[in-house]
């Protein structure tokens, strides 16, 4: 007869892990910049995390020239990219359309544009489509992630809802919409 233990996986509070993600926040973000870059907070890091989904559904048409975006991880003295700092344009992208982090960190960010289907997998057979990464807070710091873009509208228009999927590796590991 054969006998098995049971491996659970507990996150820094001592909680049991179900799936790849215990852990999900959202954040709704009004685009409204006016002919500049700006670099909107949507997430705050305390402690340490794995990030193991970044994404965003696109809830209100984006306006027009809506350029360079991408994420990245701002300690309020160096700015990390976490995903390619040149972006992805997305220019009038339509509502129901998807932003993902799918790649490394030299990756531009993933458009899943809803104006005609689309299919988006894995690089490499067997592997997890999101792309997970560890980020942990600086000391005695806001730490944030934050959602970067370009536009030369007066202002620009549009909703993004962002999701962020992680496990806590502290004991203080968190992610908290701004």
């Amino acid at each position: 007869m054969n006998t098995f233990d049971q491996l659970i996986d507990l996150d820094g509070n001592g909680r049991a892990i179900y799936g790849d993600s215990p852990f999900r926040v959202l954040k709704d973000l009004t685009l409204s910049a006016s002919n500049t870059t700006v670099n909107p907070p949507i997430f705050t890091l305390t402690g340490s995390v794995m990030l193991t989904r970044l994404w965003g559904v696109v809830t209100t048409d984006v306006g027009s020239n809506h350029t360079a975006a991408h994420w990245r991880l701002n300690d309020q003295t160096a700015q990390i990219a976490l995903t390619l700092a040149t972006g992805t344009t997305l220019s009038s992208i339509k509502s129901g359309s998807v932003i993902v982090k799918k790649g490394l960190v030299g990756a531009a960010l993933t458009k899943i544009d809803i104006v005609a289907g689309a299919v988006s997998e894995p690089t490499t057979l067997e592997t997890i489509f999101f792309s997970p990464i560890v980020l942990v807070k600086k000391t005695a710091a806001v730490t944030q992630i934050e959602y970067v873009y370009t536009t030369t509208q007066t202002p620009t228009t549009g909703v993004i809802r962002f999701y962020a999927s992680y496990y806590p590796l502290s004991d203080d590991g968190a992610l908290e919409a701004v």
